[in-house]
Protein backbone atom coordinates (compact mmCIF):
# COMPACT_ATOMS: atom_id res chain seq x y z
CA UNK A 1 0.00 0.00 0.00
CA UNK A 2 1.24 3.47 -0.90
CA UNK A 3 1.40 6.22 1.73
CA UNK A 4 0.57 9.79 0.75
CA UNK A 5 0.69 12.63 3.26
CA UNK A 6 -2.32 14.93 3.28
CA UNK A 7 -0.78 18.30 3.99
CA UNK A 8 0.59 21.53 2.57
CA UNK A 9 3.29 21.75 5.25
CA UNK A 10 6.71 21.47 3.63
CA UNK A 11 8.42 20.37 6.85
CA UNK A 12 6.02 17.45 7.26
CA UNK A 13 6.57 16.42 3.65
CA UNK A 14 10.35 16.56 4.13
CA UNK A 15 10.11 14.46 7.32
CA UNK A 16 8.04 11.79 5.55
CA UNK A 17 10.53 11.73 2.67
CA UNK A 18 13.49 11.41 5.02
CA UNK A 19 11.82 8.45 6.76
CA UNK A 20 11.45 6.63 3.45
CA UNK A 21 7.66 6.28 3.71
CA UNK A 22 6.53 8.98 1.27
CA UNK A 23 4.90 7.88 -1.99
CA UNK A 24 3.04 11.09 -2.75
CA UNK A 25 1.20 14.16 -1.45
CA UNK A 26 -2.40 15.32 -1.49
CA UNK A 27 -3.51 18.77 -0.51
CA UNK A 28 -6.51 21.06 -0.88
CA UNK A 29 -7.48 24.73 -0.44
CA UNK A 30 -8.18 24.24 3.28
CA UNK A 31 -4.71 22.81 3.89
CA UNK A 32 -3.13 25.60 1.85
CA UNK A 33 -5.00 28.19 3.91
CA UNK A 34 -3.83 26.49 7.11
CA UNK A 35 -0.26 27.22 6.04
CA UNK A 36 -1.10 30.86 5.35
CA UNK A 37 -0.92 30.47 1.58
CA UNK A 38 -3.34 32.60 -0.41
CA UNK A 39 -3.52 33.93 -3.92
CA UNK A 40 -3.00 32.04 -7.18
CA UNK A 41 0.70 32.85 -7.55
CA UNK A 42 1.50 31.77 -4.01
CA UNK A 43 -0.42 28.51 -4.45
CA UNK A 44 1.40 27.73 -7.71
CA UNK A 45 4.78 28.41 -6.08
CA UNK A 46 3.86 26.17 -3.18
CA UNK A 47 2.92 23.30 -5.48
CA UNK A 48 6.33 23.73 -7.13
CA UNK A 49 8.03 23.59 -3.72
CA UNK A 50 6.18 20.36 -2.93
CA UNK A 51 7.18 18.87 -6.28
CA UNK A 52 10.81 19.69 -5.52
CA UNK A 53 10.62 17.41 -2.45
CA UNK A 54 8.40 14.58 -3.66
CA UNK A 55 9.62 12.03 -6.18
CA UNK A 56 6.17 11.63 -7.77
CA UNK A 57 2.39 11.98 -7.38
CA UNK A 58 1.43 15.43 -6.13
CA UNK A 59 -2.35 15.89 -6.30
CA UNK A 60 -3.20 19.47 -7.27
CA UNK A 61 -6.87 20.41 -7.06
CA UNK A 62 -8.93 22.35 -9.57
CA UNK A 63 -11.29 24.79 -7.89
CA UNK A 64 -13.79 25.47 -10.68
CA UNK A 65 -16.93 23.48 -11.47
CA UNK A 66 -17.38 23.93 -15.24
CA UNK A 67 -15.62 21.87 -17.89
CA UNK A 68 -13.91 24.81 -19.58
CA UNK A 69 -12.65 26.36 -16.35
CA UNK A 70 -11.47 23.05 -14.90
CA UNK A 71 -9.55 22.24 -18.09
CA UNK A 72 -7.91 25.67 -18.05
CA UNK A 73 -6.91 25.21 -14.40
CA UNK A 74 -5.63 21.71 -15.09
CA UNK A 75 -3.36 22.94 -17.87
CA UNK A 76 -1.83 25.56 -15.56
CA UNK A 77 -1.28 23.02 -12.79
CA UNK A 78 0.26 20.45 -15.13
CA UNK A 79 2.72 23.06 -16.36
CA UNK A 80 4.18 23.29 -12.84
CA UNK A 81 5.68 19.81 -13.14
CA UNK A 82 4.20 17.53 -15.83
CA UNK A 83 6.03 14.46 -14.51
CA UNK A 84 4.64 14.70 -10.96
CA UNK A 85 1.35 16.59 -10.92
CA UNK A 86 -1.89 14.59 -10.63
CA UNK A 87 -5.02 16.63 -11.33
CA UNK A 88 -7.59 16.39 -8.54
CA UNK A 89 -11.14 16.70 -9.90
CA UNK A 90 -14.49 16.60 -8.04
CA UNK A 91 -17.02 13.87 -8.82
CA UNK A 92 -19.48 16.03 -10.77
CA UNK A 93 -20.78 15.69 -14.33
CA UNK A 94 -18.29 18.11 -15.89
CA UNK A 95 -15.60 16.54 -13.72
CA UNK A 96 -16.13 13.19 -15.46
CA UNK A 97 -15.65 14.89 -18.82
CA UNK A 98 -12.43 16.49 -17.58
CA UNK A 99 -11.16 13.13 -16.29
CA UNK A 100 -11.90 11.46 -19.63
CA UNK A 101 -10.11 14.14 -21.66
CA UNK A 102 -7.08 14.35 -19.37
CA UNK A 103 -6.77 10.56 -19.33
CA UNK A 104 -6.80 10.49 -23.13
CA UNK A 105 -3.92 12.98 -23.02
CA UNK A 106 -1.93 10.73 -20.68
CA UNK A 107 -2.45 12.98 -17.63
CA UNK A 108 -3.15 11.31 -14.29
CA UNK A 109 -6.26 12.26 -12.34
CA UNK A 110 -7.55 11.89 -8.79
CA UNK A 111 -11.35 11.96 -8.54
CA UNK A 112 -12.16 13.41 -5.15
CA UNK A 113 -15.15 13.77 -2.80
CA UNK A 114 -16.26 10.18 -3.35
CA UNK A 115 -18.95 9.08 -0.89
CA UNK A 116 -20.62 6.16 -2.67
CA UNK A 117 -19.59 3.07 -4.68
CA UNK A 118 -21.65 4.38 -7.61
CA UNK A 119 -19.57 7.57 -7.74
CA UNK A 120 -16.36 5.52 -7.69
CA UNK A 121 -17.65 3.33 -10.53
CA UNK A 122 -18.40 6.34 -12.70
CA UNK A 123 -14.95 7.80 -12.04
CA UNK A 124 -13.27 4.51 -12.94
CA UNK A 125 -15.27 4.24 -16.17
CA UNK A 126 -14.16 7.78 -17.10
CA UNK A 127 -10.54 6.64 -16.62
CA UNK A 128 -9.53 8.18 -13.30
CA UNK A 129 -6.10 7.12 -12.06
CA UNK A 130 -7.31 7.35 -8.45
CA UNK A 131 -10.64 7.64 -6.65
CA UNK A 132 -10.62 9.29 -3.23
CA UNK A 133 -13.38 7.98 -0.92
CA UNK A 134 -13.61 10.04 2.28
CA UNK A 135 -13.76 7.68 5.26
CA UNK A 136 -13.66 10.12 8.14
CA UNK A 137 -16.41 12.37 6.84
CA UNK A 138 -18.74 9.37 6.55
CA UNK A 139 -17.82 8.30 10.08
CA UNK A 140 -18.66 11.84 11.21
CA UNK A 141 -22.29 11.31 10.14
CA UNK A 142 -22.48 7.82 11.68
CA UNK A 143 -21.86 5.89 8.45
CA UNK A 144 -19.10 3.30 8.18
CA UNK A 145 -16.51 4.70 5.80
CA UNK A 146 -14.62 1.39 5.72
CA UNK A 147 -17.66 -0.30 4.17
CA UNK A 148 -17.33 2.15 1.29
CA UNK A 149 -13.70 1.12 0.69
CA UNK A 150 -14.71 -2.54 0.79
CA UNK A 151 -17.56 -2.05 -1.70
CA UNK A 152 -15.35 -0.16 -4.14
CA UNK A 153 -12.68 -2.88 -3.88
CA UNK A 154 -15.24 -5.56 -4.78
CA UNK A 155 -16.57 -3.58 -7.76
CA UNK A 156 -13.14 -2.76 -9.16
CA UNK A 157 -11.98 -6.36 -8.76
CA UNK A 158 -15.17 -7.67 -10.39
CA UNK A 159 -14.51 -5.74 -13.58
CA UNK A 160 -10.75 -5.38 -13.62
CA UNK A 161 -10.59 -1.61 -13.24
CA UNK A 162 -7.03 -0.37 -12.83
CA UNK A 163 -8.18 2.79 -11.03
CA UNK A 164 -6.52 2.84 -7.60
CA UNK A 165 -8.48 3.32 -4.38
CA UNK A 166 -6.98 6.24 -2.47
CA UNK A 167 -8.52 6.19 1.01
CA UNK A 168 -8.83 9.78 2.23
CA UNK A 169 -10.08 11.64 5.31
CA UNK A 170 -8.13 9.24 7.52
CA UNK A 171 -8.74 9.92 11.21
CA UNK A 172 -6.52 7.38 12.97
CA UNK A 173 -3.79 4.74 12.58
CA UNK A 174 -6.52 2.10 12.94
CA UNK A 175 -8.14 3.46 9.78
CA UNK A 176 -4.83 2.92 7.97
CA UNK A 177 -4.43 -0.68 9.15
CA UNK A 178 -8.03 -1.58 8.28
CA UNK A 179 -7.70 0.02 4.84
CA UNK A 180 -4.63 -2.16 4.25
CA UNK A 181 -6.61 -5.27 5.26
CA UNK A 182 -9.45 -4.36 2.89
CA UNK A 183 -7.06 -3.74 0.02
CA UNK A 184 -6.96 0.03 -0.50
CA UNK A 185 -4.14 0.82 -2.92
CA UNK A 186 -3.24 4.10 -1.24
CA UNK A 187 -4.01 5.99 1.95
CA UNK A 188 -3.58 9.71 2.38
CA UNK A 189 -3.27 10.93 5.93
CA UNK A 190 -1.74 13.55 8.18
CA UNK A 191 1.81 12.50 8.99
CA UNK A 192 0.93 12.23 12.69
CA UNK A 193 -1.51 9.38 12.05
CA UNK A 194 1.04 7.53 9.94
CA UNK A 195 3.75 7.87 12.60
CA UNK A 196 1.39 6.50 15.25
CA UNK A 197 1.64 3.16 13.43
CA UNK A 198 5.05 2.89 15.12
CA UNK A 199 3.56 2.86 18.60
CA UNK A 200 3.16 -0.27 20.71
CA UNK A 201 3.70 -0.51 24.48
CA UNK A 202 5.58 -3.82 24.18
CA UNK A 203 8.04 -2.20 21.78
CA UNK A 204 8.69 0.54 24.35
CA UNK A 205 9.16 -1.86 27.28
CA UNK A 206 11.20 -4.27 25.19
CA UNK A 207 13.55 -1.52 24.02
CA UNK A 208 13.92 -0.19 27.58
CA UNK A 209 14.84 -3.71 28.75
CA UNK A 210 17.42 -4.13 25.97
CA UNK A 211 19.00 -0.80 26.85
CA UNK A 212 19.07 -1.66 30.56
CA UNK A 213 20.61 -5.09 29.92
CA UNK A 214 23.16 -3.68 27.48
CA UNK A 215 24.67 -1.57 30.28
CA UNK A 216 25.73 -4.77 32.02
CA UNK A 217 27.80 -5.75 28.99
CA UNK A 218 30.09 -2.73 29.24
Amino acid sequence: MKFFVDTANLNEIKRAHELGILDGVTTNPSLMAKEGISGKDAVMKHYKAICDIVEDKVSAEVLSTTYEEMMAEAEELIAICPEKIVIKVPIIKDGLRVIKELTEKGIRTNCTLIFSPAQALLAAKAGATYVSPFLGRLDDISQDGLNLIEDIRVIFDNYGYTTEILAASIRSPLHITLCAKIGADVITSPLDSILKLLNHPLTDTGLAKFIQDSKQLV
